[in-house]
């Protein structure tokens, strides 16, 4: 089942090329610390931005690192169905786990257009999809009815929830069941998230914090045991990380670590220098620095 700390991985660039030595080094850095997946290829990967080659080689070098020791969850969503369909299909093939498929953004389908466009992905692939719903950058909310009629389907698993209202998790639960996968999309309320039923988070602070972040759900996953603790020292680092847009700020903090340059594609652009300074202490806090 896919749980615990799931990395939403940035995407490393050095002279607005792909930087795939740094790209390489991250992924193992969550190997070696915890981290329970990887998702290349999402927000904070800056999909938008990449090129369909880049996109397709950031999948696959993430299926050839991890190596099946944690599972990948390529993001393969687009609002243009047959696009996230052939992306999908390529991610499959390329050994991907699972796929994270986004709500269409821009379009704003209705809840039967969202059901018709998942369906098209379902009926293409073979592996577990997890729905991607993420109101405040894709305009359109997928409703629970919509989510539990897309449950019905073979493929379909579960959601990142990144509406930010922990009463979904409530809904969704009731509606689904247990076995219906639910992942937080906002670092902030993971630990409530997983007391209302959540099994983890597809996070941004673990590109930089990945054994916090482990440790953190593990304690969620084991009766919650010093979880306040872990949530306490990790909360400067999530509100430091979405103080300018995502993932501008996570790849300065990535940089004060030495794991890769900060640099972001237009129209994303550094952070300011105030911002800089606030990541700086947060880092400091969470003893990363």
């Amino acid at each position: 089942m896919l749980k615990g700390s799931i990395v939403a991985i940035i995407t490393p660039f050095k002279d607005d090329n792909l930087d795939v030595d740094n790209y390489v080094k991250l992924i193992d850095y969550h190997l070696k610390n915890g981290t329970n997946g990887v998702v290349p290829g999402g927000t904070t990967g800056e999909s938008p931005t990449l090129s369909h080659s880049e996109h397709k080689k950031i999948i696959e070098i993430a299926v050839k690192e991890c190596a099946g020791k944690i599972p990948v969850i390529a993001g393969t969503g687009s609002n243009s169905t047959d696009e996230a369909v052939e992306l999908s299909k390529f991610a499959e093939k390329a050994g991907s786990d699972a796929l994270l498929v986004v709500t269409p953004y821009y379009n704003k389908p209705t809840q039967e257009g969202l059901y018709h466009h998942y369906k098209k992905i379902n009926d293409n692939v073979g592996v577990p999809i997890v729905i991607y719903n993420i109101p405040s950058r894709s305009v359109i909310d997928m409703s629970v009815e919509t989510m539990a009629r897309l449950y019905e389907l073979k493929n379909i698993v579960g959601v990142k929830d990144a509406t930010g209202d922990l009463n979904r998790v409530d809904q969704q639960l009731k509606s689904m069941g247990k076995e219906f996968i639910q992942l937080t999309g906002n670092d902030d309320n993971a630990l409530e998230f997983n007391k209302r039923g959540g099994v983890g988070s597809i996070s941004v602070t673990a590109n930089i914090a990945a054994k916090l972040c482990s440790q953190f759900q593990a304690s969620c996953l084991n009766n919650f045991k010093d979880s306040d603790k872990f949530d306490q020292n990790l909360q400067p680092l999530h509100s430091a990380m979405f103080i300018e847009s995502n993932p501008s700020p996570v790849k300065y903090a990535a940089s004060l670590l030495g794991m890769c340059n900060p640099d972001v594609r237009l129209p994303l652009v550094q952070i300011k220098n105030e911002t800089k300074q606030k990541v700086l202490e947060a880092l400091k806090v969470a003893k990363l620095l």
